[in-house]
């Protein structure tokens, strides 16, 4: 099989995306059989299709296996053992994918890099990550995901990390995870991994709790606003973060991000003490977190009309959501205004952080405050205004006349928060 790959190493598992001369991989799931789509796939340009289910018209192009995804993650295994190159696992509750793009920012100023597109961080996003990078390679960068104990311990095994981040431990899928415990051992897997195999990691030093997950790994990179090999401080955070670098590089220096939230000051940091151990300078650095520009509804900053929108509706649990509201409360605005979606996967624990949520937001002073959807429809959220879904929320958008407002916009992407925009 690896023989074909090499051969042609374009994969891919949507006949509606799919490339010329490509393998096409037929996944199945609750609600697709990608079996069916095999011939299509042939006929749009792939050069073979990968298959669980004998097919109808016999073609030498078919491959047929036992099973198309555990094929698919071990060919992603075999080319991964094929490079000697650092491979840098990126996990955690919160801000993975943000510390993950600026990683790869700060890298490929002097690296040849490859890292996960977008949120391919699933059980099929790693494997095709990992497929998907080239001969040229001189480091990747693998962002995980998970829901639930033993998820990472299993990409591990085929992307082999030898370095590894996990940029907090916070309440998120508490409910597949069985608790907040359950969340630090899952996304712990990471560095169990890397400490079995000799490996290093990168951890912020402010969290004691990474300190404790540490323990007997060969060689950790610290860095923190007090203690670490690199230590930075908030400058400004009115809206944009400017941090500056104190220590870790002989003079201290300052970054003018384009990120909303002094939240991303530990994700800057860990890109900053990546790039210093990986022996980019300061100025690169500096400037690759400079420009970086989020996007896909992380902390962007929008503007509409008069207004200035902060729009962080990809991911929404109790430890972002906090930290998103008290960022937002602190900035200087005349006008404030609160747009929150539920959050989800919280199990038994779910009505109780809704309110844990809502009683927040009575601490501060808003000229609206609107939640949507989940349980915040099951819970007390006067005096707030309450709609159950994104699209009764953008009616009510529409019809209003904000004038040099400030508005945040954040909830779980499942809420489909973005559309209030539309």
């Amino acid at each position: 099989m690896y023989k074909i790959y090499l051969q042609y190493p374009n994969v891919g598992t949507d006949t509606r995306k799919i490339e010329k001369d490509s393998i096409f991989f037929a996944l199945r799931g609750p609600s697709f059989n990608g079996n069916t789509f095999a011939q299509q796939a042939l006929d749009a340009g792939a050069a073979y299709a990968v298959v669980d289910e004998a097919q109808p018209h016999e073609n030498e192009r078919f491959i047929l296996v036992e099973n198309v995804l555990e094929t698919l993650q071990n060919l992603a295994k075999v080319h991964r053992e094929s490079f000697d190159i650092p491979f840098i696992g990126i996990t955690g509750s919160n801000g993975k994918t943000t510390t993950k793009e600026l990683v790869h920012a700060v890298l490929s100023q002097q690296y040849k890099t490859y890292f996960t597109q977008g949120n391919l961080n699933n059980h099929i996003g790693v494997p095709l990550t990992i497929l998907r990078v080239k001969r040229d390679a001189e480091i990747a960068i693998i962002e995980m995901g998970a829901n639930h104990q033993k998820e990472i311990a299993g990409y591990c095994q085929y992307a082999e990390p030898n370095f590894g981040i996990i940029s907090n431990v916070g309440k998120a899928h508490l409910e597949g995870f069985g608790g907040i415990e359950g969340v630090r051992k899952g996304k712990g897997e990471l560095f169990d991994y890397i400490r079995a195999h000799q490996g290093e990691i990168f951890a912020f030093d402010d969290y004691d709790y990474l300190h404790e997950m540490s323990h007997d790994i060969a060689k950790t990179h610290w860095y923190g606003t007090q203690n670490g090999d690199v230590v930075g401080k908030k400058i400004a955070n009115d809206p944009f973060l400017e941090v500056e670098i104190t220590k870790g590089f002989g003079q201290a220096f300052r970054i003018q991000s384009q990120l909303v939230g002094a939240y991303n000051l530990p994700n800057i940091l860990c890109a900053v003490a990546v790039g210093k151990a990986f022996n980019v300078s300061a100025e690169k650095i500096q400037h690759a977190i400079a420009t970086y520009a989020p996007s896909n509804s992380r902390s962007q900053l929008l503007q509409y009309k008069t207004n200035k929108i902060i729009l962080d509706a990809y991911n929404a649990n109790p430890t972002s959501m906090t930290a998103a509201i008290r960022n937002f409360a602190g900035l200087k605005a005349y006008k404030k205004v609160l747009v929150l979606g539920a959050m989800m996967e919280l199990g038994a624990s779910s009505l109780e952080e809704h309110s844990n949520i809502v009683n927040l937001i009575r601490q501060y002073d808003w000229e609206k405050v609107v939640l949507v959807g989940g349980d915040f429809g099951h819970i007390d959220v006067s005096p707030y205004q309450y709609f159950a879904n994104s699209e009764e929320a953008r009616e009510w958008f529409r019809q209003q006349d904000f004038q040099q407002a400030e508005i945040l916009i954040k909830g779980s992407n499942s809420m489909r928060m973005g559309r209030i925009l539309e």
